[in-house]
């Protein structure tokens, strides 16, 4: 029995001693392949940087005529990459007052200057929100030893809004030219100096298209199964051509169309989404219609630190498009004013004066506008705009002197209602409601003040729906039923009394 513990003491030491010695074998292979293939960046920096989902301003490099070594093109990829991460975590710092990521971008000395700037401004209660849009780089010089670089950046575009005790003591748009060196360090491009050379305040180019407004008659549209969701796995071309079809045969020449910011990809727009709002565009131009696309629809967000992401949206979908023979104009946002109160007015106007120019700057042809919810917000930004837009869901009996009043401040441009409209919904969550023939009254009196008053529409909408997306008007029943009736069309496909007056003669 002794001879046989002793055995199996034996095999079990033999067996530990393989084991260990397999383990010891395996972690020396695991140093030896990791110390040939290079360290993975975002194993060990502490603030692993993801750009291409935070921080996307736009960059253009000159020509390569730099002094020293000659530039290889991953070298510059890298370079360009820890630069564009450097701004960012600055960006995060100086409006959290906190240090993180600093460490890993940024050489010790210069380290230095920014916690000192940063325990300054957390003292005072201070703290600093802003973006850079556009950067304009050169390399002037690259060390023979490859370890240095010195770089010219002009024409920054920056955004600043400076608080301190959460209310706003500065806003700034400037542009500006820095000069920096950049040292590589334990493999990774750190910024020893970032110089600011001059800096002057931004003068926004207001561009003058050459396309008008004139004479519209339209709609907003969705096809009625799928509200709110054009551009889905359900999208049916043959449908779209069929309510085109009626559009067009109804008296009208134009419609209004939604691109929902999350549902498109944000900043890396979805190809096959954008694929399927390029054929939209192909069957309302075999309609002879013209089209008003309406950007960042479902978007609340406006903060600064997003608009690089913002902007890169804006420019793919606008380069895609901006040449399309159907393309009306471009609607910033959809009732942005109806986020002054939860987002904040400042911020919301900040962020649309951006977004227009970012628009204006990549289509030169095409006029862009705002869609406010009323009339009173719809003189906000008439100066950047080049036609005004309002919805008007109240009473008739006012429209015409509002309308007026607002042709009176705004004489130089188009003043277009682009949403207007009554539900025909009378049932168990509003018994009082309108019936449809108070719908068709309503549209015969609207078109009657249009008439009149050579007043351009777009109407809402061509159908009544079934499923209304909570994210349009909430859970409340009587609101979401209330929004299912004020198409043309009803729910079973027969047209409404309402149709009649879907278009002025």
């Amino acid at each position: 029995m002794k001879s046989l513990n002793k055995n199996i003491m034996r095999a079990l030491l033999l067996l530990s001693y393989i084991a260990i010695t397999v383990i010891i074998v395996l972690g020396i292979g695991s140093v030896i392949s990791y110390l040939n293939t290079g360290a993975d960046r975002s194993k060990m920096l502490h603030t692993e940087i993801k750009k291409i989902d935070q921080y996307l301003p736009k960059l253009e490099w000159a020509p390569l005529k730099n002094e020293g070594r000659p530039m290889d093109m991953q070298t510059l990829k890298s370079i360009e990459t820890d630069y564009l991460d450097a701004w960012y975590v600055r960006h995060v710092a100086y409006k959290t007052n906190t240090t993180q990521g600093i460490e890993d971008y940024y050489t010790e000395n210069a380290r230095t200057s920014i916690y000192n700037f940063i325990e300054k401004n957390s003292n005072d209660n201070i703290w600093i929100d802003g973006t850079t849009l556009e950067h304009h780089l050169t390399l002037e010089f690259f060390s023979e030893d490859g370890q240095l670089v010195v770089l010219r950046d002009k024409d920054v575009l920056e955004y600043k809004r400076l608080y301190q005790n959460d209310e706003i003591l500065l806003e700034t748009r400037e542009v500006s030219t820095y000069k920096i060196i950049m040292l590589l360090e334990d493999g990774f491009w750190r910024t020893r100096h970032l110089i600011k050379e001059k800096s002057e305040p931004y003068q926004q180019k207001l561009t003058s298209v050459s396309k008008t407004i004139t004479n519209i008659k339209g709609i907003n549209y969705y096809p009625q199964a799928t509200p709110w969701n054009l551009y889905g796995d359900d999208f049916d071309k043959n449908i779209i051509s069929k309510d085109f079809k009626i559009i067009k045969e109804a008296g009208l020449n134009s419609i209004r169309i939604f691109v929902p910011y999350d549902d498109f990809g944000r900043a890396n727009v979805t190809s096959d989404k954008l694929e399927k709002l390029k054929t939209v565009l192909n069957l309302a131009e075999n309609q002879q219609l013209k089209v008003v696309i309406t950007l960042f629809d479902f978007y609340g967000d406006y903060e600064v630190l997003n608009w690089t992401l913002n902007q890169h949206h804006a420019i793919n979908i606008v380069s895609a498009l901006k040449d399309h023979n159907a393309l009306l104009a471009w609607d910033i946002k959809n009732e942005p004013n109806l986020d002054f109160e939860s987002r904040g007015k400042t911020k919301v106007l900040a962020w649309a004066e951006q977004m227009i120019q970012t628009v204006k700057s990549t289509d030169t042809i095409h006029p862009v506008t705002i869609g406010w919810s009323n009339t009173e917000s719809a003189t906000i930004l008439k100066d950047k705009v080049d036609f005004v837009s309002f919805h008007y869901y109240e009473d008739l009996d006012a429209l015409e002197t509002e309308y007026k009043t607002l042709k009176t401040n705004i004489p130089d441009k188009p003043v277009i209602i682009t949403e207007f409209g009554l539900s025909s919904y009378r049932g168990l969550w509003r018994p009082f409601g309108n019936s449809e023939e108070d719908q068709a009254d309503h549209h015969k009196a609207a078109q009657t003040l249009f008439a009149k008053n050579d007043i351009q529409f777009m109407s809402w909408t061509l159908y009544d729906f079934t499923e209304i997306p909570k994210e349009v008007v909430g859970r409340l029943p009587w609101r979401k039923q209330a929004q299912g009736y004020f198409g043309f069309i009803d729910q079973n496909g027969e047209t409404k009394p309402a149709f009649k007056y879907i278009s002025k003669e």
